[in-house]
């Protein structure tokens, strides 16, 4: 399928492999393939490989070389976090109870159902406002002697909000719990400080910062008490066994070294479209919401809710007309049901089934902006026509506050 005149917008699901990414990486597919694990010299040079990877990724988020554990991407790092803290602390001290935002990513949240019908932990929504973020009060309120852990995404996939990690990790602290925050989309662009801001455990994933799909990292501060959820030999200082994949671990390093020393340019470079994007949708189509916070949000990100909108069919007929964008998260795609994300910040299903979501990146310019712009109330329009006419037929609900 011919893609080289379609505008990609979506970021937020995945990103192009940077070059100089790519070229870092190549070496270990072919000259240096050897398996780290391996006592020969093939093996050495491809644990030196790994090691200094592991140097790379530590110092690009303020850790030490010997929290980082590699993981197979963003999905396992969230599983291993929470699954592996949740039972290494019930096993130490009894605790079976997590705090857990309800607009996490499904990697998270789906664990947290696990662990609590499978294994019999209470689990616990924290209260997020109409923008999806989190009040740092309300952790402070709702920690008890038996919590396990507390776990509040950095940056939401599906809204963009940025959630005061900071604080909430100051006050996890404080109180002596376990501290995991999802930051895969939020290591894109913005800066990562695990020890200015608390945290315990942090997830990323490569391919949502202009490396390889299929890799990821688990930050694991020293001393947090975590069991292996894979086993098998003793990679990973046994946290996580299996081969690690060197040339896929050399790409993750290079791309999080780019992107944390390029976030702050990056960021001002798309600021200015995000924010024309947002300015004219909400001023042209009419009975259209942002979603998310409008100021503390993803610097590329841009999401919206249209009133009795079929979401899926807006972003096929979007397709057709060239440009490339989302209803939500990449996770959720051609779900007919609205956003978990979507009904906790307070739409009704009429507004939560309309939603796009539109991720600027290294490629976007200004122009694929005003391409968007010209098409999009029209799309809307005749989106609402196939609803009106049978196609789809939503519950009609009042507007959010």
């Amino acid at each position: 399928m011919e893609t080289s005149t379609k505008i990609y917008m979506d970021y937020a699901a995945t990103t192009p492999v940077d070059a100089k990414v790519l070229a870092a990486m190549t070496p270990y597919f072919s000259s240096f393939y050897g398996n780290p694990s391996s006592i020969h010299v093939f093996g050495q040079v491809a644990e030196s490989a790994l090691e200094n990877a592991r140097q790379v990724v530590a110092e690009a988020i303020h850790a030490r070389a010997d929290e980082i554990f590699f993981t197979s991407g963003g999905t396992e790092s969230d599983n291993l976090a929470l699954r592996g803290v949740a039972l290494a602390m019930r096993k130490k001290t009894g605790a079976d109870h997590l705090l857990v935002s309800p607009v996490e990513h499904p990697a998270v949240s789906r664990t947290a159902r696990q662990l609590a019908e499978d294994f019999g932990f209470t689990v616990e929504n924290l209260p997020v406002d109409h923008t999806g973020q989190v009040d740092p009060g309300e952790v402070a309120a709702r920690i008890r002697t038996n919590t396990a852990l507390v776990s509040v995404i950095y940056a939401n996939n599906e809204i963009g909000t940025i959630n005061p990690v900071a604080q909430i990790g100051a006050i996890c602290r404080q109180q002596g719990i376990p501290f995991h925050t999802d930051a895969v989309q939020a290591a894109a662009y913005l800066t990562i400080d695990v020890q200015a801001a608390c945290i315990d455990l942090l997830s990323l994933g490569s391919h949502k910062f202009y490396g390889p799909k299929g890799v990821g990292v688990l930050y694991v501060r020293k001393g947090t008490p975590i069991q292996p959820i894979q086993t098998g030999g003793s990679q990973e200082n046994g946290l996580r066994s299996g081969t690690q994949n060197i040339p896929y671990i050399v790409g993750l390093a290079e791309a999080l070294r780019l992107t944390q020393a390029e976030a702050t340019q990056r960021a001002v470079r798309l600021v200015p479209m995000r924010d024309r994007l947002i300015g004219e949708i909400l001023e042209v189509i009419d009975d259209s919401r942002l979603t998310g916070h409008p100021v503390q949000r993803l610097p590329n990100h841009a999401s919206f809710v249209f009133n009795g909108v079929d979401g899926n069919a807006l972003i096929t007929l979007l397709d057709a007309a060239g440009f490339a964008c989302s209803s939500g998260s990449a996770c959720k795609t051609g779900n007919p049901q609205p956003s978990e994300v979507l009904t906790s910040i307070g739409f009704e299903p009429s507004w939560a089934l309309g939603s796009l979501r539109v991720t600027l990146g290294c490629d976007t310019i200004p122009a694929h902006v005003d391409n968007l712009l010209k098409v999009l109330p029209g799309m809307v329009s005749r989106g609402r026509r196939m609803v009106s006419h049978g196609k789809q037929v939503y519950p009609t609900g009042d507007k959010p506050q």
